[in-house]
């Protein structure tokens, strides 16, 4: 069976932060990638990504008849996904599993995860962060995309909304309070604010958005109703960004960016998020209290972008030829 080498699947649970890891990283290897969106059947989804009997029905019919002519690379992220790689891995196929996958990892031809993640092995790929698109391009196509945005009072600070969760303890009323936190300092600044709120983020904020910043000049992007997602335009344009602490995906694409960052309460933050947040702190990347890092960006200040995915790749590519 004859395979191209730069070809991929990719292999998700199509949440968008996993699908938005497994794409980037295939990107970045230069492969040319067909995305899978896959749940595993009961009860396969119970024990993935262990093996079990009957195991080859897990996704269906449709995923079995394309096992027969797999691609050179399996590219998964999440649990299910990794069920998956696990059986197209094989002579010709090179399963790479993004995010600890809960068991071995000799299972697989090699495991990314963030560093802030225990799993360790000969095999295993560590990062700061997570895998994302964002580079100098990527940035330069968000300018490109919402123009308009050059118009707004500088500095722009870009607000990045998520929602309270297990790894940063946080409530409605206390994320609207920061909020208008951020809001007052760009408006005593003489900026503008470009924010958005993400699939997390909760009605009541979502809904609230604009009327917090009613104060300042800004974007406020809710969902749809707004138009396109204004997300790459916001980053590209950023003088700043402040961004609720939540996620790493989203504290990864701040830090990649050329903008001072400022998360938002994160003080409030533990586990895994915690500990990566530490790091950013540790490193300068991060700004967690008071208003330095809006006069940075009065000042025209740049930071040096936390950038993981091609380095990533390039390990991948030595190891795995």
């Amino acid at each position: 069976m004859q395979r191209s080498a730069d070809t991929a699947w990719t292999l998700t649970d199509g949440r968008a932060g996993n699908v938005r890891q497994a794409e980037a990283l295939a990107a970045a290897l230069g492969l040319e990638a067909t995305a899978h969106v896959l749940r595993a059947r009961a009860p396969w989804r119970w024990w993935a990504p262990r093996r079990v009997a009957g195991e080859a029905h897990a996704f269906g019919a449709g995923f079995m008849r394309e096992r027969g002519t797999p691609p050179r690379w399996a590219i998964g992220c999440g649990r299910h996904a990794a069920l998956a790689t696990r059986l197209l891995r094989g002579p010709g196929t090179l399963a790479v599993q993004v995010l600890d996958p809960r068991i071995d990892p000799r299972h697989w031809d090699a495991v990314v995860v963030p560093a802030h993640d225990r799993v360790r092995g000969a095999n295993v790929v560590t990062l700061l962060g997570s895998l994302h698109p964002v580079d100098d391009a990527w940035l330069a196509h968000g300018r490109a995309a919402f123009a308009t945005f050059s118009a707004l009072a500088r500095p722009r600070v870009a607000l990045l909304v998520g929602a309270p969760s297990a790894h940063w303890r946080s409530d409605d009323a206390a994320l609207l309070r920061a909020i208008g936190h951020v809001a007052a300092a760009v408006r005593e600044a003489g900026g503008s604010v470009l924010a958005t709120a993400s699939r997390r983020t909760p009605d009541a904020v979502r809904e609230a958005l604009p009327d917090a910043l009613h104060a300042v000049p800004h974007v406020a992007w809710r969902d749809l109703r707004d138009g396109a997602n204004p997300y790459g335009g916001l980053l590209g344009w950023a003088d700043a960004i402040a961004c609720t602490p939540d996620s790493v995906n989203m504290l990864s694409e701040a830090c990649a960016t050329h903008a001072p960052v400022f998360a938002l309460d994160a003080d409030a933050t533990q586990g895994r998020v915690g500990a990566f947040v530490a790091t950013l702190r540790a490193r300068g990347r991060v700004a967690t209290g008071g208003d330095a890092w809006l006069a940075a960006a009065r000042a025209g200040a740049q930071w040096f972008p936390l950038r993981e995915t091609a380095r990533v790749a390039a390990e991948l590519h030595a190891r795995l030829g």
